[in-house]
């Protein structure tokens, strides 16, 4: 035959504190919080600023290959700054007035024409969103080169 066993006294002062995990959930929280905080603000901060970096990388190539259709390296410069200005605004993460051309013949090969972009990416909403993450610079610089003519 199954006796149940005499009940225990209940527990007392620091027992008690000790066996009680009501509050373990809201601790393993408050430790564990500020590095998820870090990470997810941190994968939205660095894709936002990829994303800026690929928009300036994406204008310069296509300003790289609107260029070609000029004769002489001032036209493909004319022809660079017109499709920079006419396309820039469709990218989101760009704002046109902080976007800066330079074009040039390559001094090593004459059938080479490069496209550089600089973009001053300080008004992108990354650099106060979690002041514990480091962020890259603040210039974001790619250039993209053609060849001319062809093969």
């Amino acid at each position: 035959m199954f006796r149940p066993a005499p009940p225990r006294p209940a527990p007392s002062g620091a027992a008690v504190l000790w066996l009680d995990r009501s509050g373990a959930s809201a601790v393993e929280f408050a430790i564990i919080a500020p590095l998820f905080l870090l990470m997810m603000f941190g994968m939205i901060a660095y894709g936002i600023y990829f994303g800026a970096a690929h928009s300036v990388q994406q204008l310069a190539a296509d300003a790289a290959r609107a260029s070609v259709a000029g004769l002489s390296t001032a036209e493909r410069a004319s022809l660079a700054r017109a499709f920079l200005e006419a396309n820039s605004g469709d990218y989101a993460l760009l704002d046109a007035k902080h976007l800066s051309i330079e074009t040039a013949a390559s001094a090593s090969d004459p059938n080479q024409f490069t496209v550089s972009l600089t973009y001053d990416a300080v008004n992108l909403p990354i650099w106060e969103m979690y002041p514990p993450i480091p962020l890259p610079d603040k210039i974001i610089a790619r250039s993209s080169t053609i060849r001319l003519g062809g093969i």
